[in-house]
């Protein structure tokens, strides 16, 4: 396949990915400039976490286990703040976007373990549970207060989300957790345990920024608590090989940069990431051929088993390796 197909096949994917992401119901307010609103939200989110404490129900094996409450510490309170407690520590993650440098703090209130544990990475889907509040400044008789409004609470998700159809700062986070485990119920329902759990403090950078949806208003951040579940491996250019396996340099995250921009995700170079390649090596074979076991049937290869050239090539497998058919 040509750059050009494989140029315009990419771009017809982020135009999928882009619709997903917006809501028929978002209203779009002027323009604010990215640095100064961002030094604005991650003060406010600092706050909060330095005017608020943190509860969480550690109760394995039920229904509210990892539940997490925010709740404002009275004057004169004792209680130890979310920014000054030391059971989770606040862990970053910095995020390159609109010329600018965000800061995401999270907590890991467990990683999530199990015998088939996973985390997913940042374009796969999940199965998720989690509580989202934004914060807002309101002045009562000159009174200035933060506070945390929640807007939406799903306990019992049914149905997987995509980590390229959601906000950024989702996207960010999830590859940093894993999932646990879970067992059906006579009556048909389904029990989680030991799945990974957090909270995150997003920038309205990093979430709809000056777009309002419901009843979130425009410019801001977000806190999310979470619990991930389980995960479905996506495969963006179908391909045959999920796209975690597209990861070259295992790091749970795959972008799409500007041209003069390395990626470490793309075999060939040619500005097309693997994950949303056809052709990952450049070499005029689709990768989905290449993974054949026979050419003649369309059985493929499990990953770990796609063979390499042998003598003759760099010790990569087959649709990594454009010597193959040299």
């Amino acid at each position: 396949m040509n750059k050009f197909l494989k140029t315009f096949s990419m771009l017809a994917i982020i135009v999928i990915i882009a619709s997903c992401s917006k809501s028929d119901s978002s209203n779009e307010v002027p323009l604010r400039d990215y640095a100064e609103q961002y030094a604005t939200d991650i003060a406010n989110i600092e706050e909060f976490m330095q005017t608020h404490y943190m509860e969480v129900v550690n109760n394995p094996g039920a229904d509210d286990d990892m539940d997490v409450t925010f709740t404002k510490i009275p004057d004169g309170g004792t209680q130890v703040s979310i920014w000054n407690q030391t059971d989770y520590p606040i862990q970053t993650r910095l995020v390159e976007q609109n010329d600018i440098t965000y800061k995401i703090y999270y907590l890991q209130l467990r990683e999530g373990s199990g015998p088939e544990s996973k985390s997913p990475c940042n374009v796969d889907q999940v199965l998720a549970g989690y509580r989202g509040e934004y914060l807002y400044k309101s002045t009562v008789d000159g009174v200035t207060e933060l506070k945390g409004i929640q807007f939406e609470e799903n306990k019992n998700p049914q149905s997987f989300l995509s980590l390229t159809g959601v906000i950024r700062g989702w996207a960010e986070i999830f590859p940093k957790f894993k999932t646990g485990v879970y067992t059906e119920n006579p009556d048909g329902t389904v029990s989680y345990s030991d799945f990974g759990a957090g909270v995150m403090f997003i920038p309205s950078g990093l979430a709809y920024y000056r777009s309002s949806q419901g009843t979130i208003p425009s410019y801001s951040p977000l806190v999310f608590s979470f619990k991930l579940y389980e995960i479905n491996r996506a495969d963006q250019d179908g391909d045959g090989i999920p796209s975690y396996l597209e990861d070259i340099n295992n790091d749970g995250y795959m972008y799409v940069f500007d041209a003069d921009v390395t990626n470490p995700d793309d075999t060939d170079g040619d500005g097309v990431p693997d994950f949303l390649d056809t052709d990952d090596d450049g070499d005029q074979f689709l990768t989905r051929y290449e993974i054949r076991i026979n050419v003649e049937e369309t059985a493929i290869y499990s990953f770990d088993d796609i063979p390499t050239c042998g003598s003759n090539g760099n010790g990569k497998k087959r649709h990594l390796d454009p010597s193959c058919h040299n």
